[in-house]
């Protein structure tokens, strides 16, 4: 494929500091991704690794990506790419290195084997052996600094109140950019974004998410281990993460059933809360790739007012 030339030499560069000249040889294009660039690279030395890159994306974007590999690393029983090395902007493309982890079709408990993972990282994670998770250095929801959201920045300032924080950093911005475009303007999500802080004033428990959990983001290996790449993460309400999973297709009926008997799914969660958890990734997509999401951000706005108001 043509891999860019300023992208290859600071690849070739990063891989050299960190154990001697091994320049790539080769590189496979990924599918998958709708926004950047992805590859399988092969070095000299037979090593392979895998690398994405963007022209356009905003600084900070991949280092911000590689922050949550490394905290979902440290937290999540389940394989996570490790991020090797960033770079680019200013005028050449940025980019990502990180280990590549071989894709497989997955097992007959692969479905329950993520779910109880997920469960496990909602209810605090793993520790990683005692390394220290990025962000954990605050209290409250949110995160230690912002990142994207696909294309979009996702603001992360910390907020004890999680209502608050759901209305402010998430809904409020993207109802914001959407009537912008003409979108959404009836008095029905003025009053969603009213009730908010009360139907999430019983969230008192921050969990540390995924952020962006549909099944894109999510493989097997061919083992069968569950594998999570491009996190959104910070802390927030675990259902969250399960909503989201729930949005495009979602996941088997073990990943759920497992998920539930790991952490248990409250009343709430059905009735509301999962509306107004994918309203957010609805109103993502109403920006990104414009009306055909409005009627679904609309029907999820209506149920959370109907049930709360």
């Amino acid at each position: 494929m043509n891999l860019p030339e300023d992208v290859r030499h600071a690849v070739d560069a990063a891989l050299a500091s960190r154990g001697g000249p091994d320049p790539i040889t080769a590189a496979v294009p990924i599918a998958g991704g709708c926004i950047n660039n992805g590859a399988r690279v092969e070095t000299a030395a037979g090593a392979a690794y895998f690398l994405k890159w963007n022209a356009a994306s905003p600084d900070g974007m991949f280092a911000a990506e590689a922050d949550g590999l490394l905290a979902l690393r440290q937290a999540a029983p389940v394989t996570v790419p490790e991020p090797l090395a960033c770079g680019g902007g200013e005028g050449s493309p940025a980019w990502l290195l990180m280990d590549y982890v071989e894709r497989g079709t997955g097992g007959p408990d692969s479905d329950a084997r993520l779910g109880r993972a997920l469960a496990i990282l909602h209810d605090g994670g793993t520790g990683g052996g005692g390394a220290p998770i990025p962000g954990d250095d605050f209290a409250g929801f949110g995160w230690h600094r912002d990142n994207w959201i696909g294309s979009l920045p996702q603001a992360n300032e910390p907020d004890e109140s999680w209502g608050v924080f759901w209305r402010d950093r998430r809904i409020a911005p993207q109802l914001a950019l959407a009537r912008r475009a003409g979108h959404l303007t009836e008095g029905l999500f003025d009053r969603l974004v009213d009730v908010i802080p009360r139907a999430l004033e019983d969230v008192t428990k921050p969990s540390l998410l995924h952020g962006d959990l549909w099944s894109g983001n999510v493989f097997f290996t061919p083992a069968g281990e569950p594998a999570l790449v491009d996190p959104a993460v910070y802390r927030g309400d675990g259902e969250v993460d399960l909503a989201m999973s729930e949005l495009f297709g979602g996941f088997g009926p073990a990943f759920y059933a497992a998920y539930a008997e790991a952490r248990g799914v409250g009343d709430a969660y059905r009735s509301y809360r999962k509306a107004l958890y994918q309203l957010y990734y609805l109103l993502v997509h109403v920006n990104l790739f414009g009306g055909s999401y409005v009627a679904g951000s609309r029907r999820a706005a209506e149920r959370v007012v109907g049930e709360v108001a």
